[in-house]
């Protein structure tokens, strides 16, 4: 296997104890791990939504936000959100940002795979038109951020729970964040089991 095919283990406070297949991480008992989330908005502040592609080991089908990934064992997590929006969407992206670096949640879907992530949140802008890889995303709209954080507080059912929980986080969707004292936003762990 080569380091694309693992996924980066995380203590409770976040540091790296080691590496697992990333085959082999989710089922009923996923360990905690590095991950990512980012919202892609366009030049007329519009937020990309995308629906998960059936074949996806999680959430199959689901609507949820622009796109996840995992670093590569010794990759920075900003070159993985770079490298995912190229390859899930063939996005370039500008004005990268951080907006919840200690975003973690746990989660178990309809068929009892377990997400368990330690899940900073980006967004971003793109001037580019999205051209979905079928193996990670079988459809997607580009939406009003205000009425997706409606959609997603109204129905959440209908979307992936770290967008549910990220809506509620994120002033753009409508969400309020938590401050810290040093100005970053963070939420608990949360079980959306």
């Amino acid at each position: 296997m080569s380091d694309s095919d693992y996924v980066v283990l995380v203590d409770d406070e976040g540091a790296p104890i080691g590496t697992a297949p990333k085959a082999h991480v989710h089922g009923a008992d996923t360990a905690l791990h590095l991950a990512f989330s980012c919202h892609v908005l366009n030049p007329d502040g519009e937020v990309l939504v995308t629906r998960r592609a059936l074949e996806k080991a999680t959430w199959p089908g689901v609507w949820t936000n622009s796109f996840c990934g995992h670093p590569k064992p010794a990759e920075p997590v900003l070159s993985a959100v770079h490298r995912r929006a190229e390859f899930e969407l063939g996005l370039t992206l500008t004005d990268v940002r951080l907006e919840l670096p200690l975003f973690r949640y746990r989660a178990t879907d309809a068929r009892g795979m377990v997400e368990n992530e330690l899940c900073p949140v980006y967004v971003a802008v793109t001037e580019n038109t999205p051209a979905a890889h079928p193996g990670e995303v079988i459809d997607f709209a580009w939406v009003d951020p205000q009425t997706l954080g409606h959609a997603v507080r109204s129905t959440p059912w209908a979307f992936s729970p770290w967008l549910v929980m990220q809506a509620r986080l994120l002033p753009f969707l409508g969400g309020e964040a938590i401050s810290l004292d040093n100005g970053q936003h963070s939420t608990e762990a949360v079980d959306a089991a």
